[in-house]
């Protein structure tokens, strides 16, 4: 048993120890934030953006950085997910995106607040978090025509850019999706050899249509013109040429 003034000492020396720690944590913090929230490149849009995020109360259903409503996504690496060009076509209209499956409002910002908002979270991206968030499980979602869960993107090829020739609809947007050579998305089916088992006229219908060649599928109706969907097509049927040929 302590006495009182051995108890008296223990408290005082350990409360303050402890509290000089405390301390000391907390300046290293503060000190350490600027440079690993990137604070310097906060820029007059990110911040627009922000403003947009709380007058519209995304917090309440979304979580950025682990903090909010636990309803909907997390969004602080949406942008390193999906890329810039489909969260603002998401934006634009998430029904769309999500067909039959989404229930975000639809909340009709300009061209102007939609970049706006993809700055902010570019900026929230890129803060250094210690590895937070862990890579989200990615389920397939058999959103390609006559694919199925064994159709997994293989592992990229050291040294190779499979999207090296790729259109620019397909680097920036179903790539969010769809992988091929290794390389994007898994919540919809790789599409490598897709090309082996459809003719250039059932891919154009696949992609002018979606659901009127596969009713209740997740992929959305991009309203893609006949020019990016030949660009598309083509590209996707040289691909498989040349799979096949090595």
């Amino acid at each position: 048993m302590l006495s009182k003034s051995q108890a008296r000492t223990f408290f005082i020396v350990f409360t303050g120890g402890f509290s000089l720690v405390f301390l000391g944590l907390t300046v290293d913090t503060v000190r350490a934030v600027p440079e690993r929230s990137h604070e310097a490149e906060l820029s007059d849009r990110a911040k627009r953006g922000k403003r947009l995020w709380d007058e519209n109360n995304c917090m309440g259903c979304h979580t950025l950085l682990g903090e909010g409503g636990y309803y909907a996504p997390e969004l602080t690496k949406v942008v390193e997910r999906r890329g810039a060009a489909w969260i603002d076509l998401f934006l634009q209209d998430p029904q769309q995106m999500f067909p039959g499956q989404r229930k975000m409002v639809k909340y009709d910002f300009t061209a102007e607040e939609r970049r706006d908002v993809i700055a902010f979270l570019t900026w929230i991206g890129e803060v250094d978090t210690n590895g937070f968030p862990a890579p989200p499980d990615m389920t397939l979602s058999g959103a390609a025509p006559g694919t199925n869960a064994g159709q997994i993107a293989a592992a990229p090829k050291p040294g190779a850019d499979p999207l090296a020739n790729a259109p620019t609809m397909f680097r920036t947007v179903c790539v969010a999706c769809h992988a091929v050579g290794g390389v994007g998305g898994n919540t919809g089916p790789s599409l490598d050899g897709v090309a082996d088992r459809y003719t250039a006229e059932a891919l154009d219908q696949w992609l002018a249509d979606p659901q009127a060649v596969k009713p209740g599928t997740a992929m959305p109706n991009l309203n893609l013109s006949d020019d990016v969907r030949g660009e598309l097509v083509a590209w996707l049927r040289a691909r498989g040429t040349q799979e096949t040929s090595r």
